[in-house]
């Protein structure tokens, strides 16, 4: 991107001068910047009408603009300190590829205190070419704008330095091509379960919604998105309710729903792992694109996936329990090596996940591995029984296009009880910390996406959004505490063993909800949006392969997601106990651009033998600083998260 010529030039209105503009252009856009510099209203944004920038008739755009001129000024009046406003414009015209990529890719930059788009859903973005904007042109020159932004709080000394720290953040976060020549036409999708609350699922919607994707959502009667004029029925085009429970029906009610439906639908998708298999089934039944049925098969049970691996050898598979006798038996039951870890088949969550010390524990983790889900509308007595692999884990998403890598990112997967030295089989595996960017050494980075997207392709997929789990075996690096703070560091020799990846899954969706936002605010791609698009087919490679440029610069700051754990049984007492520990320390939130509390008040707590392992809360802890920093922001919230518990009745 070359940087076109800056040309300044003053606002004379009234008996001040109340504002500067600066024009900078680039490739694909150019910015004007109201540098404001003292307090007082420019003539034209009086109370009660917009002066001159009310004497022309304005589109939509243009119209949204000028009031968020008034509200930006009405907000640095209050301050008494100088500020910029900024808008931003095409250079050529265009569609816009989302219509809230600029406030989504401003989405945590610090100092910003607003940001709007002007443009709505698969509208054009007009071009425009001003050099210079006398006062009496800037309603003309607004009504081109595509989003504007208001930095405040500033010093009138420090406006031209503001001016450029913002141009440099622009091509970090707008070096992407946001904008394509052709109409884009508004696409449907059937999209089936709709998650449990608003609060893990509302940015998904709202990515289809800037998109320009309609959803009709299929999904159980009674849902919270049924009501057509409930809080959030603007969020999908249409409810159909039908049961989703995954039996033997599922896959041809889901079918029959899209049949039924008024409008022909260009995609079918969900992220419901256990419910991925029967959409594949049906989008091939309706013609609809998708991965193979198959694959989605093989990714759904670990078993399958693990025997698929290139050291599947070191690892047994059981249809049941009760094979596991004459696998003890067998030459190669003489010969196991403990630990071992022992998991359903069919599993999510690091549910039921066990590790074993000898064979008598063995025998009782398979056991109740093999009754996990014996129950289930779709019973699975499957067990996976593979090596305990020392070395660091990691979450890895891929986004595959076409069988190439066309995004990849690591989070490490910090330590879990079921990794201490002295753990026994009563200690789970649930994630306590997952930390991005990755401090993995970069080889054992490019082993990792080399590896995983072999292993992606030999269940046979070629496209879609991947969230795997892996170990790195050999690795370069332990988990060790330093002053308090459990970290990676190098290990002093390297290891003398090539290094390998160990694969324990692959989920055929995004990641978490949790992980999916945290990857959306540190590195501006949303993986929401990517599946959405994925599952329309070809048709929207384009929007795909250019909505998965991150920032020119990496990730704009350090993330841990912090996971406060169930320790103890009983009834939650304290009414919202993440809410609780902003209240105590209010310094924290900036630091915390995300979080979330799922047990409150009333809620049942089983303790760390849970059944299901569904934590009190989580947090995303930043820091713009250092990794450092950030681990020891979570480390003063988990020591600092405080709730009570009423007994449980007997």
């Amino acid at each position: 991107m070359e940087k076109a010529s800056t040309r300044f030039s003053q606002i004379d209105v009234g008996k001040a001068q109340h504002l500067r503009l600066i024009i900078y252009g680039a490739e694909s856009y150019w910015v004007l910047d109201l540098a404001i510099r003292n307090v007082e209203k420019p003539q034209g944004l009086d109370n009660g009408d917009v002066g001159v920038l009310g004497q022309l008739n304005f589109n939509l755009s243009a119209a949204t603009a000028v009031v968020f001129v008034k509200e930006c000024m009405d907000l640095v009046e209050k301050r008494q300190k100088a500020a910029i406003i900024r808008f931003m414009f095409s250079s050529k015209f265009g569609y816009t590829i989302r219509n809230d990529f600029f406030v989504q890719r401003l989405e945590c930059f610090a100092g910003i205190e607003r940001a709007i788009s002007f443009i709505s859903p698969l509208s054009a973005a007009p071009s425009a070419a001003f050099r210079e904007v006398p006062p009496d042109r800037l309603p003309e020159v607004l009504s081109y704008a595509i989003g504007g932004l208001l930095v405040q709080n500033l010093e009138a000394s420090d406006l031209e330095g503001e001016s450029h720290r913002l141009d440099n953040e622009f091509k970090n976060r707008f070096s992407f091509p946001w904008l394509q020549a052709d109409p884009i036409p508004r696409r449907r999708i059937a999209w089936v379960q709709g998650r449990e609350s608003i609060g893990v699922s509302q940015r998904a919607y709202e990515a289809a919604r800037a998109l320009g994707v309609s959803i009709v959502m299929i999904e159980n009667p009674g849902h919270w998105l049924e009501d057509d004029h409930g809080p959030y029925a603007h969020l999908r085009e249409a409810f159909i309710p039908v049961s989703i429970e995954v039996d033997q029906g599922f896959t041809q009610r889901v079918v029959e729903a899209v049949r039924s439906y008024k409008h022909p639908v260009d995609g079918l998708m969900t992220i419901s792992d256990v419910r991925l298999p029967g959409v594949a089934r049906a989008c091939e039944i309706l013609g609809l694109p998708t991965s193979p049925y198959a694959a989605y098969q093989i990714a759904g049970d670990k078993a399958r996936t693990r025997m698929l691996e290139p050291d599947a050898s070191e690892s047994m598979t059981l249809s049941n329990a009760a094979e596991l006798s004459s696998l003890l038996s067998s030459e190669k039951g003489q010969q196991l090596a403990f630990p071992l870890v022992v998991k359903p088949s069919l599993g999510w969550n690091s549910d039921c996940v066990s590790r074993v010390a000898d064979q008598n524990e063995l025998v009782e983790a398979v056991q109740r591995a093999s009754e996990r889900h014996a129950d289930a509308a779709n019973p699975s007595l499957g067990v996976v029984v593979e090596p305990y692999i020392e070395g660091p884990e990691v979450d890895a998403n891929l986004v595959l296009l076409d069988g190439q890598v066309v995004y990849f990112d690591i989070e490490d997967d910090f330590p879990t009880r079921g990794d201490a030295a002295d753990a026994g089989m009563e200690d789970n595996f649930q994630e306590t910390q997952v930390v991005l960017p990755t401090a993995l050494p970069p080889d054992e980075v490019q082993l990792l996406c080399d590896s995983l997207r072999r292993s992606i392709l030999r269940q046979g997929f070629t496209s879609g959004v991947f969230h795997c789990e892996a170990r790195i075996r050999h690795s370069s690096v332990f988990y060790e505490d330093q002053d308090g703070i459990l970290d990676m560091q190098r290990k002093k020799a390297e290891p003398t063993k090539e290094k390998s990846v160990y694969l324990h899954e692959i989920n055929a969706r995004p990641p978490g909800y949790l992980e999916s936002v945290a990857v959306k605010l540190a590195y501006g791609v949303d993986y929401y949006a990517l599946r959405i698009l994925l599952c329309i087919g070809s048709a929207e490679n384009s929007r795909v392969q250019a909505l998965a440029k991150a920032f020119l610069n990496g990730p704009q700051f350090h993330l841990c997601i912090l996971i406060i754990p169930q320790i103890r049984a009983g009834i939650m007492k304290t009414e919202n106990g993440g809410a609780d520990l902003l209240k105590r320390h209010p310094e924290l939130s900036q630091h915390i651009p995300d979080y979330d509390t799922y047990l409150k008040r009333g809620d049942v707590l089983e303790g760390p033998s849970a059944r299901s392992l569904w934590w009190i809360a989580n947090f995303s802890v930043i820091s713009r600083t250092s990794r450092p920093e950030c681990l020891r922001r979570a480390q003063f919230i988990l020591e600092n998260f405080v709730y009570e518990l009423d007994p449980i009745a007997q």
